[in-house]
């Protein structure tokens, strides 16, 4: 059967648990700190601890797909056991991929992490639009069939995004505009949440673009990037209700103690509740 739409059931999990993202990003320099090595035994325990620690309290999980394929085969392994049990414990796994290409190609990206049978299936996926929005018709479709989600990149927390993205387009709107209202458009009279996200980072101050696309908005930087909780109302304005804040290290740094990284999370949790209602 169909999943319910993304939009609705990531709407449900962030009034019921709040607002909030956690990367699962095991790279080298964290496994060392918790104490692991950098090998595929490190990388299974410091996945499983996340999941075990998170996945029955958090909004979403995102795993960070290139910090597993480093380890080749064994560790897409350790990624699919994530998925998984993330899943069956309650979170919305977001697969931050970050996909982007054409045809057939984008049309195997999309059965990789939309189709219901993959191994990877994730109630969403990243993608990439700078090929042009119309490239990600694939992923867009299959995420319809199954009830999926997709955030599409509009404005990066890197500084070096914005030589794309605030570039003009023939029309004089900025790219990142452009893509942002084709993702009003995918979303036009969804309820209570549309299904097809905009990832705008945390760090940009007022963002200088319309939000109001009707879907989430995931903002990435908050912590260990410099953004905090109390930004978000000053760079998404009215469209802060509707913003899923990621937090990377400044949750996981608090491992490997589970009851570190819960607090951490709940923490943050708390303060994104605040920033959004303005208590």
């Amino acid at each position: 059967m169909t999943l319910e739409p993304f939009g609705a059931r990531l709407r449900h999990a962030m009034d019921t648990r709040g607002p909030l993202c956690v990367g699962i990003d095991p790279h080298a320099s964290l496994l060392t700190s918790w104490g692991l090595n950098d090998d595929i035994a490190g990388l299974e325990r410091f996945t499983r601890t996340v999941v075990e620690a998170l996945a029955d309290r958090v909004a979403v999980l995102k795993p960070q797909s290139a910090f597993f394929e480093r380890f080749g085969s064994r560790g897409i392994a350790v990624l699919e056991t994530a998925v998984e049990e993330a899943r069956a414990a309650g979170a919305l796994v977001l697969m931050d991929a970050k996909r982007g290409d054409i045809g057939s190609t984008m049309g195997a990206y999309a059965a990789t992490y939309l189709d219901k049978d993959s191994p990877l299936f994730s109630d969403a996926v990243t993608v990439s639009p700078y090929l042009g929005f119309g490239s990600l018709r694939p992923a867009l479709d299959a995420a319809a069939v199954s009830g999926a989600g997709v955030f599409v990149l509009a404005l990066t927390s890197n500084p070096e995004g914005a030589e794309v993205q605030r570039a003009t387009a023939a029309d004089g709107r900025s790219l990142a505009q452009l893509m942002l209202d084709h993702m009003a458009a995918e979303n036009e009279g969804a309820a209570p949440l549309g299904s097809v996200g905009a990832v705008v980072g945390a760090t940009l101050g007022d963002a200088g673009v319309n939000l109001a696309i009707n879907g989430p908005l995931l903002a990435p930087g908050i912590g260990a990037q410099g953004a905090t909780p109390a930004d978000l109302p000053a760079v998404f304005g009215d469209a802060v209700g509707n913003v899923v804040p990621s937090v990377s290290r400044g949750v996981l740094r608090h491992g490997p103690d589970a009851s570190g990284l819960r607090e951490a999370a709940g923490r943050f949790a708390d303060e994104v509740r605040s920033a959004v209602s303005g208590s």
